[in-house]
Formats: C-alpha cells, structure tokens, sequence
C-alpha cells in the first residue's frame, strides 16, 4: 500500500514540479536583460523567416513543425530532469534537498551542453550569453526540484518508524 501511495504522491509532485519549472524559466527570461536581447533577437529572426515563408506561399505546416520543435525542446528540459532526478531520488531513498533541486539544476543546466556536444567558438560575448542561459536553465531545474522535494521528496524513502528494531 506505501508503495502505492508513494507512486501517487510522485506524480502530483510532478505535476506540480513541471509548471513550476516552466514559471521560473519565463521569470528568468523575462527579467534578464541579456536573455531578453537574446530572446528578442531570436523573436526577431523567426519573425521574419517565418513571414518570408508565408509571402512565398509555403504552407503553413512549416509553422507547425516550429510550433512541434519548440514543445519537443521545452519538454526536455522541462520535464526529463525532474523526473529523472525523482525516480533515482525516490529508488535510493534520499530526502536532502540538495539532491532534488542541486541534481535538478544541474541537470537542466547541462542538458544543451550535452546535447551540443561542446563549446561553440566565439568571443566573450557569446560565453557570456551562454553563461546566463546556464544559469537560468539552472534556476529553472532547481525551482522544479525544490517543488518536487516540498511536496514529496521529504518523505522518501524508508519510514523511520518502520526500519527502528522493536525495543
């Protein structure tokens, strides 16, 4: 029956976990003036692609495979660590809550660099918008592990009561 209701109380603290994740990564967007140069350069550029496309008469299911690409990303880095991150949590038992929003950050923080493969040359100021972008990728996993950890990673594990040798 533990086992059950351990499994329940993961999923909502997933459920919940995910949004909050995706709360502080638009927080983070939006309140960092070098993301939002970045972002409003990237807005810009997709913008005119997008309009060039659709005066030259493509259809519009290119729209659609932007639209598919950007929730294929958004889901990886949104939900892929804090479920990893609660399954191992809660298959070895640990309740610090370092681990879920430490392990979660980072994660987060690493995914695109791992997905990259490696640093891309460039100058001081590409290091620097990609540094931000780390630590808001951080920030954003961190908040989801800090959630997940609030609601049902303190109870991980083993109960106390249960492991204590009859007296």
């Amino acid at each position: 029956m533990r086992v059950l209701g351990r499994l329940l109380l993961s999923a909502l603290a997933l459920v919940l976990a995910v949004p909050a994740g995706g709360v502080a990564l638009a927080l983070a967007l939006a309140l960092d003036p070098a993301a939002q140069a970045w972002l409003a350069g990237g807005a810009l550029a997709g913008l005119d692609a997008a309009l060039s496309d659709l005066a030259a008469g493509m259809a519009s299911e290119t729209m659609l495979i932007l639209i598919a690409g950007l929730a294929q990303a958004l889901s990886l880095l949104l939900v892929a660590p804090p479920v990893l991150v609660a399954l191992v949590g809660e298959v070895l038992g640990l309740r610090a809550v370092s681990w879920y929003a430490g392990t979660c950050g980072l994660l987060t923080a690493a995914l695109p660099w791992l997905a990259r493969g490696a640093a891309r040359p460039g100058g001081a100021d590409r290091l620097a918008a990609e540094g931000h972008l780390t630590a808001i990728l951080f920030l954003t996993g961190a908040a989801a592990g800090l959630v997940y950890w609030l609601v049902a990673g303190r109870s991980a594990g083993p109960d106390p009561d249960e492991t204590r040798a009859p007296a």
